[in-house]
């Protein structure tokens, strides 16, 4: 028995709380829709894509599928981790309605799926909102064969809707981190018994496994992660080469940091352990540092630059240095402190360009964000304290000697000059990181195993 989990799973029958915290839930979408609209108008001001395809938010939606698995992510990030397992679906024949919440994950499935939309074997949408009318439009509009949520991303109204249609649901890629378990069990165990609505739950971990059956959940199977399953992009791999090799004055033999996904309050923490680092460095006689600085959303790339200016730092951005094929527009670049990271779906062109990579969302208490990115491709991965959201594989690879932790930012410089002063540590650390990764892959092959009985019985 895991610590903190109950000794019996709860019976899947609906308490009174729940169904009154259920039908306050409801009512509160309701009351709030006029916030939640006047949200989607303020964030369009930024991003359009808030306010157009509102109808989809509402249930409207052309079917223009037949039967297709209905499958929800709810950002860019999980959008990323179910590809191969969309890849495996179409393979096998079968056509996909993708949903999500965030244009930027809109935008990564319209262009990773973008000749599959256009022979009619994927279909992208917003999810419909906490409205049990939309819902039901939505799914009568799409008539899913089933729907499949990803990660953690579940809706108690959708859930309870899609069940009483008689819809089989289920969860992919599924996790389920300590800090949403002790969550869940407040508001009336709302979410835990939407959990409940699920007829299969393919988990990443035994711990995660083990915290779903405790909510009630009672097909359960450990999977893995699909993002170790999930390829490097060949393009982004060579561009980042490419422009290593073809700017001595930019990189050379200076040490390359990224900083990957940088969120809000992480900013000046993380740059100043960067500045820290490069005078250490220079007084040491050693070669002065570049660091890849990549922030997490679009919002703040405007912000990164002012804050890189206010700090005196030199720097350039991709979006006005490189083409679109990632190549230096001008000759060549100068010795910056500072490549910006300002767009979207080429992580892996970032992290190639770096000797080692610092995962952020970790040194503020978010949870971190993805590290199976930067370790396939054998980087050595440092993150902060905050690690809960990535439970699995973090604790996995903390155990293996592929990931550090640190307990705080200024424990960053030292970590990074014991890297790049210790030849040895390096080859150790990539060969490490490459063990690691092929011996946590094969998770699509894995779901698709049980996906394909669980479909074949709900035919």
């Amino acid at each position: 028995m895991v610590a903190g989990l109950p000794s019996k799973p709860r019976v899947g029958v609906p308490t009174w709380p729940s169904r009154l915290g259920l039908g306050l839930y409801m009512l509160a979408w309701h009351v709030g829709l006029p916030a939640v609209l006047a949200y989607f108008w303020i964030r369009g001001r930024r991003e359009p894509l808030y306010r157009q395809f509102l109808g989809e938010r509402f249930g409207r939606i052309s079917g223009r599928l037949q039967r297709p698995i209905w499958l929800h992510s709810a950002s860019l990030g999980e959008i990323r981790g179910v590809m191969p397992l969309i890849d495996e679906a179409l393979t096998h024949g079968f056509e996909v309605l993708i949903t999500t919440l965030t244009p930027a994950g809109r935008q990564a499935a319209m262009t990773r799926y973008a000749e599959s939309i256009k022979s009619g074997r994927v279909q992208v949408s917003y999810l419909p909102l906490e409205l049990p009318w939309a819902v039901r439009a939505f799914a009568k509009s799409v008539n899913p064969r089933c729907v499949l949520s990803s990660e953690i991303d579940t809706w108690p109204i959708l859930s309870n809707t899609l069940k009483k249609m008689g819809i089989p649901l289920g969860i992919v890629n599924a996790q389920y981190p300590q800090k949403s378990y002790a969550k869940d069990q407040g508001w009336a165990g709302v979410r835990s018994q939407a959990f409940r609505s699920y007829d299969l739950v393919l988990c990443k971990s035994e711990l995660h496994a083990q915290r779903f059956k405790a909510t009630g959940c009672t097909r359960v199977q450990v999977v893995g992660e699909l993002r170790f399953d999930l390829p490097a992009p060949p393009l982004h791999i060579k561009a980042a080469a490419d422009l290593r090799n073809s700017q001595p004055a930019l990189f050379g033999n200076r040490p390359v940091i990224c900083m990957a996904s940088v969120v809000e309050g992480e900013d000046e923490l993380v740059l100043t352990a960067f500045e820290a680092f490069a005078r250490d460095m220079l007084a040491r006689g050693l070669s002065k540092p570049l660091l890849v600085y990549v922030p997490r959303s679009p919002q703040r790339f405007e912000a990164a630059a002012q804050l890189l200016i206010s700090r005196g730092l030199t720097f350039l951005q991709r979006s006005s240095a490189l083409d679109r094929e990632l190549r230096m527009i001008n000759a060549e670049a100068p010795a910056v402190d500072v490549f910006l990271g300002d767009s979207l779906g080429e992580m892996y062109f970032y992290l190639a360009l770096a000797d080692t990579v610092t995962v952020c969302g970790s040194f503020v208490p978010r949870g971190s964000h993805n590290i199976i990115e930067p370790l396939a491709l054998s980087k050595p991965v440092i993150v902060g304290p905050s690690i809960w959201g990535i439970e699995y594989p973090g604790q996995e690879a903390l155990a293996a000697g592929v990931l550090t932790q640190v307990p705080d930012a200024h424990a960053l410089p030292a970590r990074w000059l014991a890297w790049f002063t210790q030849p040895a540590l390096q080859i150790q650390s990539r060969q490490q990181a490459q063990a690691f990764i092929r011996q946590h892959s094969g998770s699509v092959e894995k779901h698709w195993q049980h996906l394909s009985a669980w479909l074949s019985s709900h035919a």
